[in-house]
């Protein structure tokens, strides 16, 4: 799948990707009481445990994508905000991605409840050198919409997650910079008031020090199951 983001820096400008794999790291927190509550978060909705943490799901590359209007079967799916990072030319950036899951799928195989739903992702990025000092600063946040109104849906720092670089390590088996083609979701944080499906989905990376905000919204068309 070929990606575009524009870069947001002093010197604006464009970057391609073929991405040609596409990496989930699930169960990513620094802090295993954190993971253990999301761990329980999903149970609750019948989602058996993981056996490792973190772990590391893999995605077809066409299951990535920047549209704004994506389908899904049924109602069941809902997204989850996530760093997104890759490589271009041996610098590492920075985006943001929605793991996108069906819900009901979920309670079978966590696995095949990723792999069914897109992927996506924004469309604008930053150097991850840029961020890389005050990472733990950013903060990753999500709305949807119910009842008609906006809702916060997630809202957490990123200093509750793995780092990138400890998630690509454990990866790779040591390399500290994804090959080039690959992209990577660093993990997530609680949903406020629990996990829920939702037709209209805004994620967000926003950087208090240097005062700036990746977003990207998507509206979920639900396919009908038939048999």
């Amino acid at each position: 799948m070929k990606a575009v983001f524009k870069i947001d820096d002093a010197n604006p400008r464009q970057v391609e990707v073929d991405f040609n794999s596409v990496i989930v790291a699930g169960w990513a927190g620094r802090d295993m009481a954190a993971i253990e509550h999301h761990i329980e978060e999903l149970a609750a909705i019948g989602v058996p445990r993981p056996s490792s943490v973190p772990l590391y799901y893999r995605i077809a590359e066409n299951q990535l994508t920047q549209a704004t209007n994506v389908q899904a079967l049924g109602v069941e799916s809902s997204g989850e905000v996530e760093t997104f990072v890759f490589a271009v030319d041996g610098e590492m950036y920075v985006s943001i991605a929605s793991d996108h899951t069906d819900r009901k799928l979920e309670t079978v195989s966590v696995a095949m409840s990723k792999q069914v739903c897109v992927k996506p992702v924004a469309t604008e990025a930053w150097r991850l050198a840029d961020v890389a000092a005050h990472w733990d600063e950013l903060i990753i946040r999500s709305y949807i919409v119910e009842n008609g109104e906006k809702v916060l849906y997630q809202e957490g720092p990123l200093s509750t997650l793995r780092t990138p670089q400890d998630l690509i390590a454990g990866y790779t088996g040591g390399a500290a910079l994804l090959p080039q083609g690959a992209g990577m979701t660093c993990g997530t944080v609680g949903a406020i008031g629990g996990i829920r499906a939702a037709a209209d989905f805004t994620m967000e990376l926003f950087d208090p020090r240097l005062q700036r905000t990746l977003r990207h919204s998507y509206h979920v068309e639900s396919l009908p199951v038939v048999a």
